[in-house]
């Protein structure tokens, strides 16, 4: 009997502070609620941070888009008579902005001073033969390409030569201390039968080429376009032997203006309105 009434009184005490259990449900479940919605809060700030794009948002209520520019890279950037920029850059910017419904304010910068000023919230964008760089892609967002400025293998039309596959015991011409140069090393090593022929500049590679001394040209895509742009007789095969794409530069945040340009750069291709300004910018009477 004792050790029962023992029992009972253990379970009394043990029991006791539990008979202000509503009250301490209700902190409870209060304090666990304001956890939650604190929690729930906190996601959804950073949704809506993480999907804002204040770059856009700027653009669509000033109705102008900053770009940076050098204007000192023919025919992509450059000055008129007035001192007006025009150029392949300029009409690519102005076509984006049309699709917008917005002003270009081109803001000309030196090339070296083009990624500060994106970072400095300075402009908006660089449109301005940019490279692709991803040792900056932790800092910058970068648009599709809109064009191919690497190495090619230019041949002339009546060549059967379809691709670097092509090139066992054939004559390379090159210009001396060019990538194209640099590329043909690489292919004179896989191949030792290639023969690599080095010229001073590229006029004198391209001649060799023309007048049957040479089978193929290695150059950059912005040579071979300004050569096909002047008459000459030369056309790329194959892929970029060292793709050098230029993209269009904007801050890391911006995906929504990334979308925006993407979108116009696909349009372009698929209309070819960017064939139609290699053919403006890079052949002289059509400027």
């Amino acid at each position: 009997m004792p050790r029962a009434v023992e029992i009972r009184n253990e379970d009394r005490v043990r029991r006791l502070p539990w008979r202000r259990l509503p009250l301490q449900r209700l902190l409870l479940t209060c304090g666990a609620v304001t956890v939650v919605g604190l929690l729930a809060f906190w996601l959804i700030s950073r949704y809506f941070s993480a999907s804002e794009d204040t770059t856009w948002q700027r653009i669509q209520q000033t109705g102008i888009w900053r770009v940076g520019m050098d204007p000192s890279f023919p025919p992509f950037e450059l000055l008129d008579g007035a001192g007006n920029p025009i150029g392949y850059d300029v009409d690519l910017a102005q076509a984006l902005a049309q699709r917008w419904g917005v002003q270009v304010q081109i803001v000309a910068l030196g090339f070296d001073g083009l990624t500060d000023a994106l970072l400095a919230g300075k402009v908006d964008s660089i449109v301005s033969a940019l490279p692709y760089d991803p040792r900056l892609t932790a800092d910058l967002s970068y648009s599709a390409s809109y064009f191919e400025a690497g190495v090619r293998l230019a041949v002339v039309e009546s060549s059967p030569t379809r691709g670097v596959d092509d090139l066992a015991g054939k004559r390379l011409a090159v210009e001396w201390g060019s990538n194209g140069d640099a590329e043909g090393r690489k292919l004179q090593r896989a191949d030792p039968s290639i023969q690599r022929l080095t010229f001073p500049g590229a006029p004198e590679a391209l001649a060799a080429l023309l007048t049957g001394d040479a089978d193929g040209l290695l150059l950059d895509g912005v040579t071979l376009r300004q050569m096909q742009g002047n008459g000459d007789a030369l056309h790329a095969v194959g892929d970029a032997l060292e793709s050098n794409p230029y993209v269009i530069a904007l801050p890391i945040g911006a995906h929504i203006l990334r979308e925006e340009i993407n979108s116009g750069l696909a349009e372009f291709v698929t209309t070819g309105f960017l064939a139609e300004l290699e053919h403006r910018w890079f052949t002289p009477e059509d400027r």
